[in-house]
């Protein structure tokens, strides 16, 4: 019998070890050239890893706690990022919206590889209102409509056959009533209060600038040792 069939783990530290770190050139990153408020580092980044073709640049890590205090994670997709905070979207029913109830704090990670840059985002959620949330989702596609209307999202699922029936009536519906209506639908917004830039260096130099405060009191900035 092969060796590795007999240990599935054999060879998995040699291939963990082979893997490389930034195997690219990194952008460099001056701090004092850093704005007063993250917002516009952020959309700036943004822009840069956008132009260096990241691989969806929009998806982001999101944490949350359970009224336990246990945490979870996942990752979903940004809807924007203005002045009032980091966007995204989810049915309030769902795992993470059940979460946001009980403990209305999170926290956001971006990871950008090809330019070996991270973005760490923590502050209080809030959830928009019913037409906000409809807004949001219809300004999206029709796939997003189709998987919102296909609802139930964590609830426990007795087949991949029940998925496929209740998909492809989710999808009908989304084509025929593009202004369908998801109640359970809900766009939130993560109000920060400490936003943290990570740049990679290739010699473990890395530089860590983190912004602490908020939009009210106004931004402080310091650095971190990596």
């Amino acid at each position: 019998m092969d060796k590795d069939l007999q240990d599935p783990g054999a060879g998995f530290h040699d291939l963990l070890r082979s893997q490389l770190i930034w195997d690219t050139t990194l952008p460099a990153f001056d701090p004092a050239d850093a704005p007063d408020a993250p917002l516009p580092l952020f959309q700036r980044w943004f822009a840069e890893a956008c132009a260096a073709r990241q691989p969806e640049p929009h998806t982001m890590s999101l944490a949350t706690v359970d009224g336990e205090g246990r945490p979870d994670v996942r990752i979903v997709v940004m809807h924007d990022a203005d002045a009032a905070g980091w966007h995204f979207a989810t049915h309030s029913t769902s795992a993470k919206g059940r979460q946001l109830a009980a403990v209305p704090e999170a926290a956001l990670g971006f990871y950008w590889a090809v330019q070996g840059r991270q973005v760490r985002v923590r502050g209080t959620v809030a959830a928009s209102d019913a037409q906000q949330s409809l807004a949001d989702l219809h300004a999206r596609s029709t796939g997003a409509l189709a998987a919102a209307l296909t609802g139930r999202q964590s609830k426990v699922l007795d087949s991949l056959a029940e998925l496929n029936r209740a998909s492809r009536a989710a999808w009908d519906r989304a084509r025929t009533e593009p202004d369908a209506p998801v109640s359970s639908w809900t766009r939130y917004v993560l109000e920060p209060h400490e936003v943290e830039f990570f740049q990679g260096d290739a010699e473990r130099r890395h530089v860590r600038l983190r912004y602490r405060g908020g939009p009210e009191r106004g931004w402080r900035r310091e650095l971190l040792w990596p």
